[in-house]
């Protein structure tokens, strides 16, 4: 069966599937875009796992620009074009569902790297690793010390033969408590990744969620060696 035009790969098959966005009309990489999926009674829901069965739809606007979208009708009517139909039942708090869900899916992923045993917390710790030159990823809680993030982005400029550039970690939109629950342990404040390819995995969730509340990106020295 052939596949909607918004699921067409449009690239060559040796590189990642391109999607595109039904708001926009840009054709971009599939990880940088977000799924919505519609029920078998004409329901839009997030699918930022692009796992649902049945057909999807794509965007890669942020919040403001979603909400703007659906505020004039565009959104319906660019569904409805994908979809090929008018019966769609778009919830109005589909924004916040999406913001939602893809927090759910960042926290969701720094769990499991947590049982996976590649990611540290702790700053003593974290602090070791940086200055050997071990760790690929730095993350602060939001409600971090200036103090505390301050020493470990020295310790990770250290490490990294950077010193006198920009390396510093990431401080995310999500504070201590939040990243506790998450990680399933106590008080983490700060979080080191040590391996390449999972904080691959996480610069991943964390672009798109960032990028759709409308804050900067993980940049360059955020995310360095990330493949």
């Amino acid at each position: 069966m052939r596949n909607p035009p918004n699921e067409t790969r449009s690239k060559p098959l040796d590189q990642a599937p391109y999607r595109k966005c039904i708001l926009t009309g840009e054709s971009l990489p599939q990880e940088e875009l977000m799924r919505l999926a519609m029920g078998p009674d004409g329901q839009i829901a997030p699918d930022v796992r692009a796992k649902a069965p049945g057909r999807g739809a794509w965007i890669a606007v942020d919040r403001a620009a979603l909400e703007a979208a659906q505020a004039k009708g565009q959104l319906k009517g660019a569904l409805a074009r994908a979809f090929k139909t008018g019966q769609l039942d778009i919830p109005d708090n589909l924004p916040e569902q999406l913001e939602t869900a893809l927090e759910r899916s960042t926290l969701d992923r720094l769990g499991l790297e947590a049982r996976g045993g590649t990611l540290l917390t702790g700053s003593e710790k974290i602090e070791t690793a940086a200055r050997q030159g071990d760790l690929n990823m730095l993350l602060h809680s939001s409600d971090a010390g200036r103090d505390g993030c301050a020493k470990l982005d020295q310790a990770w400029r250290v490490g990294s033969d950077r010193e006198g550039e920009n390396i510093r970690g990431l401080i995310l939109p999500v504070d201590r408590q939040g990243l506790s629950v998450a990680l399933g342990r106590q008080n983490v404040v700060h979080i080191g990744i040590t391996d390449k390819r999972a904080a691959g995995r996480i610069s991943h969730s964390l672009k798109r969620w960032l990028h759709f509340i409308g804050s900067d990106k993980v940049d360059d020295d955020a995310e360095k060696e990330v493949a």
